[in-house]
This record gives C-alpha cells, sequence and structure tokens, in this order.
C-alpha cells in the first residue's frame, strides 16, 4: 500500500455480494487451486454463519472494495485459519496481521486453545510473517482426502 495512502480499514463479516472481491483477491494471491471451487468454500462457510469469516475493505478511494480476507474455523478443539490474503498493492500496510488478530479474538471468544494452519509448500516465503504473529512451525504432516463434490 502506498505510504501516502492513508485510508481508512474496515474489517468485518462477509456476505454474499462479497463474493466476487473475495474471489478475486484469492486468485491474485494465489490461494485457489483447480481441485478447489472457491464459490462453493465461501458459500459452504457462509451457511455456517460462525462469524468467523471476515473480509477487509478500504473505505474512502475504493469504496469498500474487498483487499483482504481471512476464514477461520473451530471444531471445537482446534481453530482454524484459511485463506488468509491482502491484494500485493496493500501488502506491508499491516492488514494480514490485523486479520489474523481479528479472527484470533473471535476465537479466543469461543474457547479456542490454540490455533493452527496449514502453508502450501509452493507458498513459503509467506513462513516468516506467521512467525512474526507467534506462529511456530511443528512437526506434522497432512493428509488429505477428497471427496465428491
Amino acid at each position: 500500500m502506498n505510504n501516502s495512502t492513508h485510508e481508512e480499514l474496515y474489517i468485518g463479516p462477509c456476505t454474499l455480494d462479497d463474493m466476487e472481491g473475495i474471489v478475486a483477491v484469492w486468485r491474485e494471491c494465489g490461494l485457489t487451486a483447480p481441485q478447489n471451487n472457491p464459490w462453493k468454500d465461501i458459500q459452504r462457510k457462509l451457511r455456517q454463519n460462525d462469524g468467523l469469516f471476515l473480509v477487509a475493505r478500504t473505505m474512502d478511494q475504493n469504496d469498500g472494495r474487498v483487499i483482504g480476507t481471512v476464514m477461520g474455523g473451530y471444531d471445537g478443539h482446534r481453530g482454524w485459519i484459511y485463506y488468509l490474503g491482502v491484494l500485493p498493492a496493500y501488502q506491508g500496510a499491516d492488514i494480514g496481521r490485523k486479520l489474523v488478530e481479528c479472527v484470533t479474538r473471535k476465537l479466543a471468544v469461543q474457547g479456542c486453545p490454540k490455533i493452527n494452519l496449514q502453508v502450501r509448500a509452493s507458498n513459503l516465503q509467506c513462513l516468516g510473517f506467521y512467525e512474526t504473529l507467534g506462529f511456530e512451525r511443528e512437526a506434522v504432516l497432512s493428509y488429505g482426502k477428497r471427496l465428491d463434490d
């Protein structure tokens, strides 16, 4: 984000009206994958209505344009962070940190004792960012099983 630009930031729950902006952020940040349909991911999360899917918007020049996202999840055992992304033009302005802090507070209110996240092997450049927020690399392997959509 240009240092001479002082735009107000709004972070709040996403809505169906945000879908196009969210998918645009995810695509520009490289968060989409061929095996995942981002539109379905958004719709499934919104059905949960748990208040853990947040968007960041600028409120002056972009008229509320979605510039960042974070999707949180909590299963009663662990919290999870998914789809954290900030448009490249706004990176370095603490928006990602603010999104993580906001979803962390919401998870804590729900009694969540620990938050996990996964980083794709193709996105290792973001590890330092997570470490500055207190996340630590753990000695675990992640497995997955694709179910028909």
